[in-house]
């Protein structure tokens, strides 16, 4: 019997791809930015990825230089998402 169900995005490398996939699919405004929010959505609400979840694969794609996080927090720029796939 299996008393939990399987997490897609339990691991962080599988989650940053998706967040990458997730910012690849916005038009971006200014020069290159997706507003957090943009990606947090869907990834959290339609997606069901848990917050830590989602922190987990930010900080992967952000270390893997797949993403930037302006410090404020309020946006992200795409910068390699090849890598990512």
């Amino acid at each position: 019997m299996k008393l939990t169900t399987e997490r897609p995005f339990a691991n962080p490398g599988a989650a940053a791809r998706k967040l990458v996939e997730l910012a690849s699919g916005i038009q971006p405004t200014m020069p290159g930015r997706i507003y957090i929010e943009l990606i947090n959505y869907p990834m959290l609400f339609k997606l069901k990825a848990s917050a830590s979840e989602y922190k987990a694969g930010l900080d992967f794609a952000i270390e893997r230089g797949w993403l930037e996080l302006h410090e404020s927090g309020t946006y992200v720029r795409l910068l390699k998402a090849e890598a990512a796939n």
